[in-house]
């Protein structure tokens, strides 16, 4: 006979196998939303918060501000010159900084004027706003959807994101890698590839989950 605790463990169990994706939807869109809190806390004054949240957010994402998305100020990105993107204000005119300093680009939140940072990059953004998208369908879809073939992830998701993200570490000055090429990327290309790899990550493992959550199922 089952003790009450065996019975407790076994209804909390079952309830986490009918809603574990409900829970994943739920995380990613409070991750974003929060990261996005940030600049409205700074436009309305509660800076202790906000820098907080800048905080706690720079344990998943670099935060340079030249690639990053601002809320309520001139434009909604500030490009390095490097990107090469017309009819912009650069990062280097709009902060001063032009040698480039990547402690600056990271600390720097905005101001009244530039608007105020979102606490992911460009391509954080995409990339848990596209799975945050990708697991509602797939929920909302019954979750029949089968996994996609691995080399379809590699190819569609890793290998953009991969090669968009590394030719841009020649770009940064730093020392050892020098030999990379001098490039920066564009907020279309990161949102892009950002997308690529989380859509395709999406369809990739939520279906894997599914598949490992069934056999959890039978045996109960």
């Amino acid at each position: 006979m089952q003790s009450k605790f065996q019975r407790k463990s076994f209804t909390l169990s079952g309830w986490f196998n009918q809603n574990y994706m409900w829970m994943i939807i739920g995380l990613l869109f409070f991750f974003l939303l929060i990261a996005f809190l940030a600049p409205i806390f700074m436009k309305f004054g509660m800076i202790q918060p906000a820098k907080v949240i800048y905080w706690i957010y720079d344990a998943f994402c670099h935060q340079l501000t030249f690639r990053s998305w601002f809320l309520f100020g001139q434009q909604a990105f500030y490009p390095r010159e490097l990107a090469g993107i017309p009819n912009v204000v650069s990062y280097e005119i709009a902060t001063g900084d032009y040698e480039l300093d990547l402690k600056f680009a990271r600390d720097f939140v905005g101001n009244e004027v530039l608007g105020y940072k979102v606490a992911l990059c460009q391509r954080d953004v995409a990339i848990y706003g596209s799975l945050f998208v990708c697991g509602l369908f797939f929920q909302l879809s019954g979750k029949k959807i089968k996994p996609i073939p691995w080399f379809l992830w590699i190819i569609l998701g890793l290998f953009p994101i991969g090669v968009d993200g590394i030719t841009q570490f020649g770009g940064l000055g730093i020392s050892f890698l020098n030999w990379l090429p001098v490039r920066e990327s564009t907020p279309f290309l990161r949102s892009v590839t950002g997308v690529l790899f989380g859509i395709t990550t999406g369809l990739f493992i939520y279906p894997l989950i599914e598949e490992n959550m069934d056999q959890e199922r039978l045996k109960t």
